[in-house]
């Protein structure tokens, strides 16, 4: 399962880069690979570190820097498993936040800025934020559910992802001088397409693979994540159509990742038909999310990382424990 995490970055390039003009796809494309460059030498150096550390008052972590195999035990071993391979999970992890920001900031980024954005993400912002869910800090301490990275990983770049685009602001002619936006189409559908459908493989290997051991629930973490994204996609393709008087392709590829998204946080400890309810509000999600970053609030975001990442996970870590059984257990007794 762990091999297919390293097509994630591979993809997010293929689905992101057919949102963008042709014209601009080279250097978008360049961004996602120094994505993965800079987060596997940074995450190793200093980021794990910060991240699984001797934790500080539930902060940060503050040992091993430049040296993390010292944080293993006498075996070789951190948090169950071998150093080498805990650390590389992480890291990939790390690197998939990392590119959901260059989407956003998509066609206008000067790409020395870039590199210096993606680099704080791999060396701060996302181990912080890391170490308080996954490393010992105090949201674990609090109990907080994040099974697979819909905070940890997917917020945290979304939230990223918002504020690289507030700064750099809008593309040329995004924007009407009454403030009302101009679509400006990708060059390349298929791909994107493409990009969304090997995502959704790989998603299997995000989910499946947090388990960090062949357990005996991992076909019910594939089943919960499978019909996430599928209830999500179906849900945003119905209300498209209805809403924009024909389906939105691009908008129903990206309802397709707000499941996947959704999904990532209580993949398993929900029921297959929570997970369908969580796909379906996912869907409803995404669609009023890049209407309204891209019409209300007036962030240009290209390919609508901010609504798909940072929107649709941010009520999952909690959702998923406590919100979506209540709401099933209510829809059950209706029925019955």
């Amino acid at each position: 399962m762990k091999e297919k995490l390293y097509e994630i970055p591979m993809n997010d390039a293929m689905d992101e880069d057919d949102e963008c003009p042709f014209c601009f796809v080279e250097r978008k494309t360049e961004q996602e690979l120094m994505d993965f460059v800079l987060g596997s030498l940074f995450f190793f150096i200093l980021g794990f570190p910060l991240m699984f550390g001797k934790n500080i008052a539930g902060i940060i972590g503050g040992s091993g820097f430049f040296n993390p195999y010292s944080l293993a035990d006498a075996d070789g071993m951190l948090n169950g498993l071998p150093i080498g391979v805990f650390m590389i999970f992480h890291t990939v992890f790390c690197a998939t936040s990392a590119t959901i920001v260059s989407g956003a900031m998509a066609e206008r980024t000067k790409f020395s800025s870039y590199l210096i954005y993606s680099a704080a993400i791999s060396i701060f912002i996302y181990p912080v934020t890391g170490h308080w869910i996954w490393g010992g800090g105090w949201l674990s301490e609090l109990g907080f559910h994040d099974f697979a990275g819909s905070t940890a990983v997917h917020m945290v770049g979304g939230v990223c992802a918002f504020v690289g685009a507030k700064i750099v602001g809008p593309r040329l002619g995004k924007y009407n001088s009454d403030g009302t936006p101009n679509a400006i189409p990708g060059h390349n559908i298929p791909l994107g397409a493409l990009g969304v459908f090997i995502l959704w493989f790989c998603w299997f290997g995000f989910n499946c693979g947090s388990t960090t051991a062949a357990s005996l629930n991992l076909g019910d973490i594939a089943i919960t994540t499978n019909l996430a994204a599928a209830a999500s996609t179906f849900v945003t393709l119905l209300f498209t159509w209805a809403r924009y008087g024909k389906p939105d392709v691009s908008m129903t590829l990206n309802g397709a990742l707000a499941g996947l998204v959704a999904i990532t946080a209580g993949c398993d400890v929900v029921t297959p038909y929570e997970a369908v309810i969580i796909g379906v509000i996912a869907g409803f999600i995404v669609v009023f999310a890049i209407e309204f970053i891209d019409k209300v609030v007036r962030v240009d975001d290209p390919v609508g990382a901010v609504g798909v990442h940072g929107c649709c996970c941010c009520r999952c870590p909690i959702g998923a424990k406590k919100l979506v059984p209540l709401i099933w257990r209510t829809v059950s007794k209706v029925i019955s």
